[in-house]
């Protein structure tokens, strides 16, 4: 147990160290959609809240010039003017809006907000993996650690964004599902994380569903009487709509019934985007299938700035390669072991995760050619723990002197902390400094 509590730290204390590196080094504004954060919490600390989403508030060709130059200083005379995440829901802002006042605006001050919030993700993942493994501690720890350095991962939680929050927010919600489903925690709890989700960021709406599979699993799996199930719906969805109504009522109120998410509005002001049907008109849908899986899985792992750095050709080209072959072995081996790793409900309920993020995914993707990988990340608790189990199954099969050191897992997913700084120092800060 010591060895245990002390690898735990160890993970903790090496992503505080390398997000805050991340956030030191990673050249201004080279995060996907930095500026339009940054402007958000400006506008937020200057005015209150909260900004309204309107045309000119997108310019393809300004953005453009700004990522195919770098943000060079000398570009950025316009940079108030990218506020396309205006619509977002306000919780983060006004966090980190507090942030923004006590350190005068600095952007450092804004990406270190988030590797705090990272850390309290990664904390949490550690709680999780614990809960749903029992008696395999290492896996926990290689999960906990595969979430803090999975490359991509570690540099969206060391940039202005509102992801590290909305990611906190949704694990402990997943935390208090699996309380619910042993003893049946108090419902407003459930309640209650549900409308922060609603005030954090558009990706987690879909934290809805599971929840209220939660309760239905608790229902019929334990006997209990229906009006357990109702009741348990009325004060989850009772709490839930209170907080986030307030904001949608908002939105109604400014972009019109029935707008009440922002997307609408959204969805004219960025309209220049490129489209999913443009590409297939021109390419053919099998080789928008094609490219939108290769890119997607390329930017889960890593492809840094604003999709523009991939890592095809760094350290002989065996990047890519190896994170295929690393995906294909644990894939593989969970589907061999799922059914061994965790209890039937606990598994329903991390696949009602991944199978709302995916849809999401693919919905978006319908209209919007926006093959990020990182959009997949609301996700990666479950899938941090289908890649764990399954490594761990292939090596209990075929590598003896692994069943006497099971702790060999953890310590290779930490490695991952190396290759985190090789990439900020060797490839990040000159592939996207300006020239």
């Amino acid at each position: 147990m010591a060895y245990e509590r002390r690898l735990a730290i160890t993970i903790l204390l090496s992503y505080l160290a390398i997000g805050a590196l991340f956030a030191r080094f990673t050249p201004a504004w080279q995060a996907p959609d930095e500026p339009a954060h940054y402007n958000a919490i400006r506008q937020v600390a200057e005015a209150g809240c909260c900004p309204r989403i309107e045309p000119g508030d997108w310019s393809s060709e300004y953005l453009a010039r700004l990522t195919t130059g770098r943000f060079a200083p000398q570009l950025l005379d316009e940079l108030e003017s990218i506020q396309y995440e205006d619509h977002q829901p306000p919780l983060y802002y006004l966090l980190a809006a507090l942030v923004f006042r006590l350190f005068a605006g600095d952007p450092l001050a804004l990406r270190l907000l988030s590797v705090v919030l990272g850390a309290g993700l990664v904390g949490l993942t550690y709680a999780l993996s614990r809960r749903l493994l029992p008696g395999r501690p290492h896996l926990a720890l290689a999960v906990m650690a595969l979430v803090a350095f999975l490359p991509q991962h570690t540099d969206m939680l060391s940039a202005i964004n509102n992801d590290a929050l909305a990611e906190l927010i949704l694990c402990l919600a997943l935390l208090r599902c699996l309380r619910y489903l042993d003893d049946g925690a108090a419902a407003w709890q459930l309640g209650l994380i549900l409308g922060l989700a609603f005030l954090s960021k558009l990706t987690v709406v879909f934290l809805a569903l599971p929840i209220l599979l939660t309760l239905w699993l608790r229902w019929r799996g334990g006997g209990r009487p229906r009006v357990e199930l109702v009741g348990g719906l009325a004060i989850v969805m009772a709490l839930a709509a209170a907080m986030g109504g307030l904001w949608w009522l908002r939105n109604i109120s400014v972009y019109g019934f029935p707008d009440f998410l922002g997307l609408a509005a959204h969805d004219m002001v960025v309209a220049e985007q490129p489209r999913s049907a443009d590409y297939i008109a021109e390419h053919g849908l099998p080789a928008y299938l094609g490219d939108m899986a290769a890119t997607t899985f390329k930017s889960f792992w890593g492809q840094f700035g604003w999709m523009a750095l991939p890592l095809d050709g760094v350290l002989g080209g065996l990047l890519y390669p190896g994170f295929l072959a690393l995906s294909l072995a644990g894939l593989s081996g969970a589907l061999m072991a799922w059914r061994r790793m965790m209890r039937a409900d606990q598994r329903h309920l991390l696949l009602s995760v991944v199978i709302m993020v995916g849809l999401q995914y693919g919905y978006y993707n319908l209209e919007f050619q926006q093959w990020q990988g990182r959009y997949l990340y609301p996700a990666l608790l479950p899938i941090a723990i289908a890649l764990v189990g399954g490594w761990d199954y292939w090596l209990s099969r075929w590598l003896p002197l692994y069943r006497a050191r099971p702790w060999l897992l953890p310590l290779a997913a930490l490695s991952l902390a190396a290759l985190d700084v090789y990439l900020l120092f060797r490839v990040i800060m000159p592939g996207l400094s300006p020239g």
